[in-house]
């Protein structure tokens, strides 16, 4: 990453990081899951939609929420 990159990273970061976090308590990840819904609406199976490497970034995140804190419905009545 180039400076004049970082540089307009760190002035996009403040608006998009109350959006894109990776989730630390079921609030936040509810909130992804809504996000990723909305994003679904919006972009589809549209590859070349602006926004669906988001929805795959978001994806990513809920998928690894899920996998750390989630029991898998055979581990539930354990």
């Amino acid at each position: 990453m180039t400076t004049k990159q970082i540089e307009q990273t760190k002035k996009a970061w403040p608006m998009l990081s109350s959006t894109l976090r990776v989730p630390h308590s079921q609030e936040d990840y509810e909130e992804l899951v809504d996000l990723l819904d909305s994003l679904v609406d919006e972009v589809g199976e549209d590859d070349s939609n602006p926004l669906a490497s988001l929805m795959e970034m978001i994806g990513v995140l809920i998928e690894k929420y899920e996998d750390e804190n989630v029991p898998e419905l055979g581990e539930q009545s354990a």
